[in-house]
């Protein structure tokens, strides 16, 4: 049985390898992708940090403004006048600031002791200008704290009268958790590399080759179903974990293309956590080929089994954003769930938390349930195919 399973392992995983569409998926899915995703994110960062140094202000009305703009100069603002058509640009995201619209009567308010309004123009659509406005909040408190400690100096009143108690912050997150804020995507694209790495694999040796018609020649061989069903998912399987380990890889490097310095110095990611991830990764890659396998096998047709497969690219999809809806933090029962379980510990290695044992056992120990279960499925569906 054993010389059996290792000669179906051979010739399938030669012809998983001469297949130009899986040896492109390794590719791009898993050497690529690291770098790829990290440059990606590095320059979102490196561009607002880069509009965060300009300390550009786009303005209108603010000329009839003086004290406010003098404030604005005092802190090492830059003022520009908003183009005509602000606010389609804003709609369109084509501007990437927000605009600050100061009313005609503000002098006059302000020195009456009134409160003039100050329209912050910004579209919740537009990532890149909502970003700013916050900052442009920020900045307009500035000023109203310095009108108002001002008044109250005027008539000779503390300003600290006015403060009964002092706030000070402090941030209980590691700088990884802090970086893992930017790059918890990446858990994300480690999952779904995997899942493509096997998808063409896994559909090409069930219903790719009963499509054309050389599953049932092979099955007419006198040699034991389970001894066929392990070579053909030990070479899906070995597929897989190829693009496991190249796609963990290639974050190591993906490391030197960052543009933000900033991000450069928070996310650590070197091979102890490639490694983690691997642990966390081979035995959901196996999972992961018994499943589609499976899937595949009631297929008659590579589309159709193409069809069918979707349903595991869905879950696969949606499972890990168990965790974002979920605000109650992470379950027990999370562990014991393939692909959930993977995600909720990559972004645990990724936050520099510690992780036990256990916590790697029983992620591994469902994926080998699931394929043993699909296995065995897999066998009886040979056997029953042999007999028709």
């Amino acid at each position: 049985m054993s010389r059996t399973a290792w000669a179906v392992f051979r010739k399938e995983l030669v012809d998983a390898l001469r297949d130009r569409r899986t040896l492109l998926t390794v590719f791009l899915s898993s050497v690529a992708m690291g770098p790829l995703v990290l440059v990606l994110i590095s320059s979102l960062v490196s561009d607002m940090e880069q509009r965060a140094e300009a300390r550009e202000l786009l303005s209108v009305g603010l000329e009839q403004a003086p004290t406010l703009r003098n404030y604005l100069l005092r802190q090492s603002y830059s003022i520009q006048a908003a183009p005509p058509d602000y606010e389609k640009r804003l709609k369109d995201s084509r501007l990437a600031d927000p605009v600050l619209r100061v009313p005609g009567d503000f002098e006059a308010l302000l020195a009456r002791g009134e409160a003039p309004v100050v329209e912050i123009v910004s579209s919740s659509a537009n990532q890149r200008a909502q970003g700013g406005a916050a900052r442009l909040g920020r900045l307009l408190d500035g000023f109203n704290q310095e009108q108002g400690t001002l008044r109250l100096a005027v008539r000779g009143v503390a300003p600290s009268a006015l403060q009964a108690i002092e706030i000070d912050e402090r941030d209980l997150a590691n700088p990884a958790a802090r970086a893992m804020q930017l790059t918890g995507m990446l858990p994300f694209f480690v999952l779904m590399a995997l899942l493509y790495g096997a998808l063409n694999a896994a559909l090409d040796t069930t219903a790719g080759e009963r499509e054309r018609g050389s599953l049932e020649p092979l099955l007419m061989n006198p040699a034991p179903r389970l001894a066929l069903v392990v070579g053909k998912w030990g070479a899906v399987a070995a597929v897989d974990m190829l693009i496991a380990v190249l796609s963990t890889l290639s974050f190591v490097p993906g490391q030197w293309l960052l543009e933000s310095e900033s991000l450069a110095a928070l996310f650590r990611y070197g091979f102890a956590e490639a490694l983690a991830f691997l642990v966390l990764l081979l035995p959901l890659a196996g999972a992961l080929s018994a499943l589609l396998m499976a899937i595949a096998i009631r297929c008659k047709t590579y589309k159709e089994a193409q069809a069918n497969a979707t349903v595991v690219v869905l879950a696969l999809s949606l499972l890990p954003m168990v965790t974002l809806f979920n605000q109650g933090g992470e379950k027990a029962w999370h562990l014991w769930v393939p692909a959930l379980a993977q995600s909720t510990l990559m972004a645990r290695v990724l936050k520099g938390e510690p992780i036990g044992p256990l916590e790697f056992i029983v992620p591994a120990a469902a994926s080998v349930l699931l394929a043993a279960v699909c296995l065995v499925y897999l066998a009886r569906q040979f056997a029953k195919a042999a007999v028709k």
